[in-house]
């Protein structure tokens, strides 16, 4: 029969718990990484949604409406919206104005001359 040597390590309590491993790895699955979504993929998500529902969503109202969308970004980034006849207006009052300023400068010449 052959001889067998056996060799024994023995560790302290306190270097047992330095050199030896002692969690259970390998009978709990490993932790699942939460992937946070980015502010761009939120934006992005948002938008993908929006042309998704883009004709379910009403035209007008207070809330939840086209125009609800309307005047909150355009609040946000101040605009205001001016239409092709709204512009149209708007230069004709300034051509009058213009005009206003003419004739009574034309009136203040005529009467000062005298």
């Amino acid at each position: 029969m052959d001889k067998l040597n056996l060799n024994k390590t023995v560790f302290e309590r306190k270097q047992y718990t330095n050199v030896i491993d002692n969690s259970f790895t390998q009978l709990v699955p490993p932790p699942t990484t939460v992937v946070e979504e980015t502010t761009e993929s939120k934006v992005d998500a948002f938008f993908n949604q929006y042309q998704e529902l883009f004709y379910d969503i009403p035209k007008t109202g207070e809330t939840n409406s086209h125009e609800y969308l309307v005047k909150q970004s355009s609040e946000y980034i101040d605009y205001q919206f001016i239409d092709e006849d709204v512009q149209a207006l708007l230069d004709e009052i300034s051509s009058l104005r213009q005009e206003n300023l003419d004739l009574n400068q034309q009136i203040i010449d005529l009467t000062t001359k005298r």
